[in-house]
């Protein structure tokens, strides 16, 4: 598989392709929403809005769009007031699609 790695996609038929991407899927970053789509776990995704989503990954691409289910939206909210403490709030979503340029972080759940 090594040998393609550096080889233009132009220059490579469509089974070379098929079988690139499924070693860079399986091997590099996209690994984690690999073994989580599996694997049925569940992953902890930072996003750009400084919220959290804790959630099973159904399907995902290249880009890190993701669809998403028994999602788990967590973040934190400030009072204006000055002298109320942050408060942490939660809710829960069936099925989500995450379009990936929101996407920061994404985590194995270890527990």
């Amino acid at each position: 598989m090594s040998q393609y790695l550096n080889t233009p996609k132009s220059e490579l038929d469509e089974a070379q392709i098929r079988a690139l991407e499924e070693y860079e899927t399986s091997q590099g970053p996209l690994s984690v929403l690999q073994q989580s789509v599996r694997n049925n776990t569940q992953i902890l995704i930072s996003l750009r809005n400084n919220r959290k989503l804790l959630a099973r990954v159904k399907a995902f691409d290249r880009h890190s769009n993701m669809v998403l289910e028994n999602v788990k939206e967590m973040w934190t909210e400030i009072p204006k007031s000055k002298n109320k403490k942050p408060i942490n709030k939660d809710r829960f979503l069936s099925k989500v699609f995450l379009r990936g340029d929101s996407v920061v972080l994404v985590l194995r759940n270890s527990g």
